[in-house]
């Protein structure tokens, strides 16, 4: 058996929250910006993914015209932070809707640090730092889903191998659920994809 939920009859509000917790997990853009008087704005935004890879450009959405959109609009540039664990406090601080004039990096008493290709700050404690450019915005009923082409990435070389690639278990990102749940990284499965060859004949091969 299963519950059903209409959303013409099910209350917004209850169809944001059912949404939200079975679209999990979701990883967090730990959004920097700057407001046109020069604010160093800092936010969390659950709901977050690569958008292209070629152009490289990255998406997050705005539920309602919060300060991270609007400077946004504002400046045409933004920072994707990477919300890691030992972070989680700073990261859930930063939700809180203090005023226009007051920013996060001040106001939670988060370091700040220069940005290689645009002008917000970094987050000079998280691992991985995106820089964007505004590449486009698309407004969907209370959301706007912001696109940003990707002009940079910095990533701490503690968090890489000696390949020169990411390890998951050193970036430790945080990720946001149902609710006022959150998510660590926990158990990892690492299996390459089977080929339709390996189908034939009956063939499956893993690893």
């Amino acid at each position: 058996m299963r519950a059903d939920f209409d959303p013409a009859t099910t209350g917004s509000g209850d169809f944001y929250r059912l949404l939200t917790a079975v679209v999990v997990p979701r990883p967090i853009a730990w959004v920097s910006t700057l407001s046109a008087d020069g604010v160093a704005n800092l936010a969390p935004h659950s709901f977050y993914t690569v958008a292209s890879t070629e152009p490289p450009v990255v998406q997050f959405t705005s539920v309602g015209a919060k300060d991270t959109l609007r400077n946004v609009l504002a400046t045409g540039e933004f920072v994707v932070n990477l919300a890691a664990e030992d972070q989680f406090a700073a990261v859930n601080d930063t939700a809180t809707d203090f005023p226009p004039g007051l920013g996060e990096f001040a106001a939670v008493g988060i370091a700040p640090e220069p940005s290689a290709t645009v002008a917000p700050p970094r987050v000079a404690g998280s691992p991985v730092a995106i820089e964007c450019g505004l590449h486009d915005t698309v407004v969907i009923g209370n959301c706007t889903v912001v696109f940003g082409r990707v002009r940079h990435v910095a990533v701490a070389e503690e968090a890489l191998d000696e390949d020169g690639r990411p390890v998951l278990g050193r970036l430790r990102p945080l990720s946001r659920l149902g609710g006022d749940e959150w998510g660590a990284t926990s158990v990892v499965h690492d299996r390459r994809r089977i080929r339709y060859a390996d189908w034939l004949g009956g063939r499956r091969t893993e690893g």
